[in-house]
């Protein structure tokens, strides 16, 4: 095989580093924006000289962005040309064109590091659905966001300090919004229930809330319900639709999720036959992530020719039949709040069951007049 890598950062070196050691395949080129003398003649900077070689038959794209990313994955798929990609948001964003294109082109596209790093999540999704159905997933798929809350309940570390922690370390970038904001998550929650149930969700159908709020109090009302602050993915097949959506959860200590710390990650899906199985591992990170989209090249070799699921359709979402209580701190008087309000807990709230749909919606607007406003779904 012969690869051309756009890309060569962190992820990118790294599927350099364990591509070079195979003998069945070869880096021929790698695209960069800025020179790098030490890959030689590897290197170029028009995506024109990948595009028009007919030795090059998959391209590996871990640019990260949507654009140019988006422009060079498009020309390559419609060059016939496989496509392996780590980029979560060019998947969740573009996901039908880039599926339809892939199929129309006879390409193989592949994005199995874009979901859990590590973690062969995709690949497993396909599989288990040979032969079974899935009914919902569940998971932790973000480690930065891990790493803050587990660190915030194991040392009662600060917010702002933790997360400089986490930038310091290389879990967060310099602008963390993607992470404490949940839209990393939301995207892969987008790409996991397209796989997962056949579907075509984009992110404005996934409402999210993140953690750039939670506070010292918040992770005290947890600890004193015995729970353990998370932030969690959660998706599932109604009659009519499906339902996903993100949030932070107050887990049972006793749960599998509650026991995952730093920045790992665990996801779950359950289905028709087997019931729940759990994945565990590295979230993100130089050489798991490379791994994946390396497995992936070796995948296409062994004959995979296709994405994880050959079938997608527009279907309704709908989160107002995921119902349940919800811990929130919200300073101000608020008539929704006080109408679902049944107990106080440290400087918040305990609600009645609450459909999620309300409660995002209610959370956007009461953000405006709070913005320190925190929210997290009771398990």
């Amino acid at each position: 095989m012969n690869i051309a890598l756009l890309g060569c950062g962190v992820v990118g070196g790294g599927v350099l580093e364990i591509a070079e050691k195979r003998a069945d395949m070869s880096v021929k080129y790698v695209l960069v924006r800025r020179d790098k003398p030490e890959l030689g003649e590897k290197a170029v900077k028009d995506i024109n000289v990948i595009l028009n070689d007919p030795e090059v038959d998959t391209v590996v794209e871990v640019m990260g962005g949507l654009s140019p990313a988006y422009e060079y994955v498009r020309a390559a798929l419609r060059a016939g040309k496989n496509v392996v990609t780590a980029n979560k948001h060019l998947v969740a964003h573009y996901y039908k064109e880039l599926v339809e294109l892939a199929e129309e082109h006879g390409a193989a596209f592949r994005c199995t590091p874009a979901v859990g790093g590590g973690i062969p999540w995709l690949v497993n999704l396909e599989r288990v659905k040979r032969l079974d159905s899935v009914r919902s997933f569940c998971g932790i798929m973000n480690g930065t966001t891990n790493f803050i809350l587990d660190a915030m309940h194991t040392n009662g570390s600060d917010f702002a300090e933790v997360l400089a922690q986490a930038q310091e370390l290389g879990y967060a970038e310099a602008d963390p919004s993607a992470d404490i904001d949940g839209l990393d998550i939301q995207r892969k929650a987008v790409i996991t229930a397209n796989v997962a149930f056949d579907a075509c969700l984009c992110e404005a159908d996934v409402p999210v809330f993140g953690i750039r709020s939670v506070c010292a109090a918040d992770i005290a009302a947890a600890d004193g319900r015995g729970r353990i602050c998370k932030m969690l993915a959660f998706g599932e097949k109604g009659t009519s639709g499906v339902s996903c959506y993100v949030e932070p959860c107050f887990v049972p200590a006793g749960e599998l999720e509650a026991a995952v710390s730093t920045n790992r990650n665990v996801i779950s899906f359950d289905t028709e036959l087997t019931g729940k199985e759990s994945f565990y591992g590295q979230g993100a990170g130089r050489y798991p992530t490379a791994y994946n989209a390396v497995a992936d090249c070796v995948d296409i070799m062994n004959g995979v020719k296709s994405f994880y699921t050959r079938s997608f359709r527009s279907v309704p979402v709908d989160n107002g039949a995921a119902v349940h209580p919800y811990y929130v701190r919200f300073n101000g008087a608020d008539d929704f709040l006080d109408s679902v309000s049944v107990e106080d807990c440290g400087e918040g709230v305990i609600t009645m069951p609450v459909p999620v749909s309300k409660m995002h919606d209610w959370a956007a607007k009461a953000k405006e007049a709070d913005p320190e406003l925190f929210i997290a779904g009771l398990m």
